[in-house]
């Protein structure tokens, strides 16, 4: 029994591999995205080489129906069937539909295919010329503004290059609340229609790039990629700190989780010592 998971192009359909050509080409069920893409996507398929697969199906999974396909993909595996997985564009199940389907395949007991192909998540950090030895990919912020700052705020100290996915028509505040939150200085890179004819990487600072797409959405599919934050070491008094926090009525525990976040400090350390001088304090 197996799956095959197989990346399709993100713009450009030379980019097909030989071998998602072939997977596609010689499945049985095909799980789409979306079923007028995926036609023409496997008419190129056909087109590379002879003998299609003339009983091949081409079935909707996208994220209304998702839940309600797995068992036809599952009938599908345990009868022996080739069946292919893709999403409109890139890797199934990476801010698309699809991973149910794999969760429930590999419950089955059935083997995972991957075949790789093009994602626009590492092209663009690859073209941002941002740091890519450590990356963290969060993929589409919240669509409300609160939740969308509340969730910059908490990535502010992320020292790991930040890619994000984003619509055009919210392109511009998403960049202003990212600067609101990290600083405006921050370098950034507003990558959109990778791969395809207008491909652009608009490199800036988060404040400059803000300020382009205010009024004025960038066209096509959008990612947006931001340097981490800068390692700073501050001098702090460690002990001085959790015996104010203690003396504030914090315990140990919630008092070492402040520190955890204000000096990278490992947590069970800090707590091994406010443990320490919660029990000095109470001998004093």
């Amino acid at each position: 029994m197996r799956l095959s998971v197989v990346a399709t192009p993100i713009g450009n359909l030379e980019d097909l591999s030989l071998r998602a050509a072939r997977v596609l080409r010689e499945a049985d069920l095909v799980l789409a995205e979306d079923t007028r893409s995926a036609r023409v996507l496997l008419d190129r398929c056909d087109g590379l080489a002879p003998g299609s697969n003339d009983q091949r199906r081409v079935i909707s999974v996208f994220e209304g129906n998702e839940a309600s396909r797995i068992e036809t993909a599952l009938d599908a595996i345990r009868a022996g069937k080739k069946v292919a997985l893709i999403s409109e564009a890139g890797m199934p199940g990476v801010s698309d539909p699809g991973a149910r389907v794999v969760k429930a395949a590999i419950d089955a007991g059935a083997a995972i295919e991957i075949v790789p192909g093009p994602v626009a998540a590492i092209a663009a950090l690859v073209a941002s010329g941002l740091p890519t030895d450590r990356f963290l990919f969060v993929g589409f912020p919240p669509r409300e503004a609160g939740a969308r700052q509340e969730a910059f705020g908490a990535l502010r100290g992320e020292r790991a290059t930040m890619i994000f996915y984003e619509a055009p028509d919210r392109t511009g505040a998403t960049l202003a609340d990212l600067a609101a939150a990290m600083g405006g200085e921050r370098e950034a890179c507003v990558s959109r229609e990778i791969t395809k004819v207008h491909e652009e990487h608009a490199r800036g600072t988060l404040a400059d790039l803000a300020d382009r797409y205010a009024t004025t959405p960038p066209r096509g599919e959008v990612t947006i990629v931001v340097g981490g934050a800068i390692a700073t070491a501050p001098f702090v008094d460690v002990e001085a700190e959790l015996g104010a926090l203690l003396d504030q009525g914090l315990g140990p525990k919630d008092a070492a989780a402040r520190l955890v976040v204000k000096t990278g400090a490992p947590r069970r350390r800090l707590y091994q010592l406010a443990l320490a001088i919660q029990r000095a304090k109470g001998r004093a």
